[in-house]
């Protein structure tokens, strides 16, 4: 009773009322009634009571409602019941009209209470599991909303319970699969409050096939048409993706940004939207901007930019974008969402700007959109969303930020068309100062990190008004500054001139030129104006310092010393400080700084761009520095400054050597595989001629076999005539052998040509790296190594040349055998008046094809001579290669020698110039590394003549007017 007095604030006074009495009475019966029929009546009566005497149900009957919960399993209704009466009990969201506006609080208390008194007790969560999984509606469904009103009381405690649960997250997910709408849905708001805030349980929901069963759902419930079921699908997805970077890899490594498309059809008649339907594709597109939202990793948001592009997601977004008749907060939303799309990703940078407006005739998307930025009658929200939609195609897109500053340039503005860069100007010099401040911001992205284009912006000139002079842009800006306008327009330009001026000497020396600009600043910095006024002021001590950190001395009453001589007599170096402090102080500052989408609860708000910020965190530090150096300091650092370019450049030069040699390097490695490949091929061939040699010397033997058989055994006038038709046989066979020998002789000489031919290239390939320094070392012992090999293979050529000789031989010397038998035959055959004519022409015969054999072999052996004249020559050329590789091992050796004294050259250099960088940082100078500064320097030099020859030109221009 002591928790009730404590719920009901006081103690207990008077009589309990009937109900508690009654309340009592039902769970004696409860616990003593052994008929299940009575217990099933008292707690089905307890139900019905649990709505009106919430708490004292809850005091009395919690105990044994779960205990019928653990007894009476198989009894599925009185489980429903005892599951109902928990959920009236625990639950805030049952009708509450009857309760007083003053026990609100009360009543949040007392659910969260009861739960925490029903989870204290971990078994209870593990039953709860347990009962979910039954399949029976009366118990699965109570015990889900039980389960999800428990998670709603205290979460995280839950979420714990149910994560060392064994298979406790698995046993939810099947509440997706059931076939019952109602327990699905409701499975689906459980999932919801499961998945909040928990890493791990988001993880493991995701791996149960979760996004492909709610992908199902949504799909079956119509897309963005469907019902309030569609909504919690995609708010449970939200859960799952937004901040957790595993999930979202496992989202897109599924393909299931590909299912994402469909959502985003729409038809041409877009009037008439549901609530409903907003509300889903609202949804739809928050979900597509969490995937590819600027605080994922970069890869990661990378990867699914891509990936929306490739499936065609980008092209429904930007459909929507141009279509007539959508929603404005859809419209809004859809901006935001392309704009994070094509965030930094240059294809879809590309993709956006080539999208145009279903307009007569046709209009890029960009200049429509502008258009909007610019029109003070456009909604506030889709103003902020059209700029942050351009500050995106612009973030990391030189291509795109080129494009939009050359229609400012005159040679390509068109007259007949309204272009980006007619529409800023229009909006930097209007009368509405939100149009002027998201203007001066737009075109301060253009000229972001690029100072190519800071330097051609300074060629733009405005026509102010009919017979006067043309005002340069730079010029105007600074005429409205000095004009006294509103705040917020003088931020926004400040904001522009900073950007602009930063990191670019000529655009300082352009603004130091007009005699007005710095005693305006000067003078707007040393007032002592309001706490509105201050931010102004802080930004006037910005560009004020940015004037002096990047001056080139090019201008001697505005050199570097003078400006801070300056600031000493007219404001105060502690002054000037404290001023240019203001920003960084500023709360407005502190919002821009968190994320880069501009968002503002009214434009009196809209103060600060988010890349603007980046820009005064980089710069304070350096320009406070820079006030109070002396010219000594100055000169110093200008020195080292000189130093260290001669030594970038003097490294630039060595980098550039070696990457030639490494590209000569890699071409000789490419040489030597395709000798080595052919050298193979050639090794190849050799061995199957030596199979065929040896086959053929098998045959040969056979046959001598053979004949030498026929011979003995063949003594009669027939068998001789046999005998001497075997033998014009054999020999006609040896005839054939010896043509094919010979076709072999051919075949060697040609591979040994091939061989010379191959000898002389390495050669010449030897004489060219002549003239190659460090990297050629390892070309000249691969050659070397090549040139033992040939030599190696040379021998094996004349060995088996050698062979082929001693073959020749034997066929010689069978060749002698069979004209001693023809010899002896020749009485056999006198004795046979009747065959001597037949004899005489046989013996003609053999005698004439062994003259032939005579030739064949004596042409053989002059081939022989001329292949062992060729080896020899070989060998002579192959000692003259070894000669010339001995002298190019000297010419490495001495060349190493001279690249090692280099070295040390190079390393006492580099220590030097680690000691110069020590005395900069000692001086407060911020000294870039070399990696920072050498893709700058090569462009810088390239430029170095025609910014030189446009400064020129612009300088004039400044005194003509």
């Amino acid at each position: 009773m002591n928790f009730l007095r404590g719920v009901m604030g006081g103690p207990s006074a008077g009589p309990q009322p009937s109900g508690a009495d009654t309340i009592q009475k039902l769970c004696d019966r409860v616990a003593s009634s052994t008929l299940l029929d009575d217990r099933r009546d008292a707690v089905r009566a307890l139900k019905s009571l649990s709505k009106k005497y919430r708490l004292e149900v809850g005091i009395q009957a919690m105990e044994h409602l779960i205990h019928v919960l653990q007894t009476d399993r198989s009894d599925s209704e009185i489980i429903g019941y005892a599951l109902d009466t928990l959920y009236n009990v625990i639950s805030n969201d049952l009708e509450e009209e009857e309760q007083e506006e003053n026990s609100a609080k009360q009543v949040d208390d007392l659910g969260s209470q009861f739960t925490e008194i029903f989870i204290k007790q971990q078994e209870n969560v593990t039953l709860l599991l347990t009962l979910v999984e039954e399949f029976d509606f009366h118990v699965r469904w109570p015990g889900v909303k039980l389960l999800t009103s428990l998670l709603k009381q205290q979460g995280p405690q839950v979420q714990q319970i149910i994560l060392v649960s064994p298979m406790g997250v698995s046993r939810l997910m099947d509440l997706l699969a059931d076939s019952r709408e109602v327990i699905r849905n409701d499975g689906v708001l459980l999932l919801q409050q499961l998945t909040k805030s928990n890493a791990a349980i988001q993880k493991i929901v995701a791996f149960e096939n979760a996004f492909e069963r709610l992908l199902d759902i949504i799909t079956e419930e119509g897309n963005s048409d469907g019902g309030i079921v569609v909504e919690d699908c995609l708010l449970l997805l939200q859960n799952l993706l937004k901040n957790n970077n595993s999930n979202q890899n496992f989202f897109k490594e599924g393909s299931y940004i590909q299912r994402m498309k469909p959502w985003f059809e729409v038809g041409d008649d877009n009037c008439g939207w549901s609530a409903q339907k907003v509300t889903n594709l609202h949804l739809m597109l928050q979900l597509v901007r969490v995937l590819v939202s600027p605080t994922n990793p970069p890869g990661a948001t990378s990867s699914c930019q891509k990936a929306m592009f490739h499936c065609g997601l980008l092209q429904q977004l930007c459909t929507i974008l141009m279509a007539t008749g959508v929603p404005a907060d859809i419209l809004t939303e859809t901006i935001n969402t392309v704009s994070e799309v094509i965030r930094g990703c240059q294809t879809n940078q590309d993709y956006f700007a080539s999208v145009n407006a279903p307009s007569n005739p046709p209009r890029p998307a960009i200049v429509v959109l502008l258009m909007s930025m610019v029109n003070e009658r456009q909604p506030f929200v889709l103003r902020c969303a059209v700029l942050y939609c351009f500050q995106c195609f612009l973030y990391k897109n030189q291509k795109g930020q080129g494009e939009i500053v050359s229609t400012l340039l005159p040679s390509t503005i068109d007259g007949n068309s309204v272009s980006a860069g007619q529409l800023l100007c229009g909006g930097l010099f209007s009368t509405d100062s939100l149009s002027n401040w998201c203007a001066a911001v737009a075109l301060a992205h253009a000229l972001q990190e690029n100072a190519t284009l800071k330097e051609q912006l300074l060629r733009v000139q405005l026509a102010t008004s009919i017979g006067n002079p043309p005002v340069s842009l730079l010029q105007q800006c600074t005429n409205i500054l000095s004009q006294g306008s509103k705040v917020q327009t003088r931020v926004g330009l400040l904001m522009l001139l900073c950007t602009w001026l930063s990191n670019c000497s000529i655009a300082v020396t352009h603004f130091l030129h007009n005699p007005a600009n710095v005693p305006f600043l000067t003078g707007q910095i040393a007032e002592n104006l309001g706490e509105e006024e201050q931010l102004v002021q802080g930004l006037c001590a910005l560009l004020l310092g940015i004037s002096i950190y990047y001056n080139d001395n090019s201008l001697e009453n505005y050199r570097k010393e003078k400006l801070k001589q300056l600031i000493e007599k007219r404001i105060g170096r502690e002054n000037f400080i404290e001023k240019l402090g203001f920003i960084s102080k500023h709360e407005l500052y502190s919002r821009a700084a968190q994320k880069p989408q501009p968002s503002f609860s009214s434009p009196d708000h809209m103060m600060f761009d988010h890349e603007f910020t980046k820009l005064v965190k980089e710069l304070e530090g350096v320009i406070s520095k820079a006030i109070y150096k002396s010219s000594e300091e100055d000169k110093k650092e200008e020195e080292v400054k000189k130093t260290l370019e001669q030594h970038d450049n003097i490294v630039t030069h060595y980098k550039k050597v070696i990457r030639e040699q490494d590209q000569e390097l890699e071409e000789l490695k490419q040489r030597i595989n395709t000798l080595t490949s052919q050298n193979e091929q050639l090794q190849a061939t050799v061995t199957q001629q030596v199979s065929q040699i040896q086959q053929h010397k098998d045959q040969y033997n056979l046959l001598k076999v053979q004949l030498g058989k026929d011979t003995q055994h063949h003594n009669s006038h027939g068998d001789t005539l046999q005998m001497n038709g075997i033998q014009t046989e054999e020999v006609s066979k040896l005839k054939e052998e010896l043509e094919e020998w010979k076709n072999k002789h051919e075949l060697l000489q040609g591979q040994l040509k091939e061989k010379d031919s191959l000898i002389e290239k390495l050669n010449s390939s030897q004489l060219e790296m002549g003239s190659t320094e460090q990297s050629l070392q390892t070309s000249r012992f691969g050659g070397l190594e090549h040139s033992h090999e040939l030599q190696k293979e040379l021998e094996m050529l004349r060995s088996q040349i050698q062979l082929q000789s001693a073959e020749i031989s034997k066929l010689q010397m069978e060749n002698q055998k069979l004209q001693v038998m023809s010899t002896a035959t020749d009485p056999m055959l006198g004795d046979s008046g009747a065959t001597a004519a037949t004899s005489s022409e046989l013996e003609a015969r053999l005698e004439q094809e062994i003259k032939e054999l005579k030739s064949q072999v004596k042409a053989l052996s002059e081939e022989k001579e001329s292949l062992k004249q060729q080896l020899d020559s070989s060998t002579s050329t192959i000692a003259i290669l070894q000669d010339k590789n001995s002298r190019l091992e000297r010419e490495v050796a001495e060349s190493k020698k001279e690249q090692d004294d280099l070295l040390v050259l190079l390393a006492d250099q580099d220590q030097k110039i680690s000691a110069q960088k020590m005395k900069l940082k000692d001086f407060g100078v911020a000294v870039e590394d070399e990696d920072d500064t050498e893709s700058g320097d090569q462009g810088d030099e390239d430029e170095d003549g025609d910014e030189e020859e446009q400064d020129e030109n612009a300088v004039v221009s400044y005194h003509d007017n």
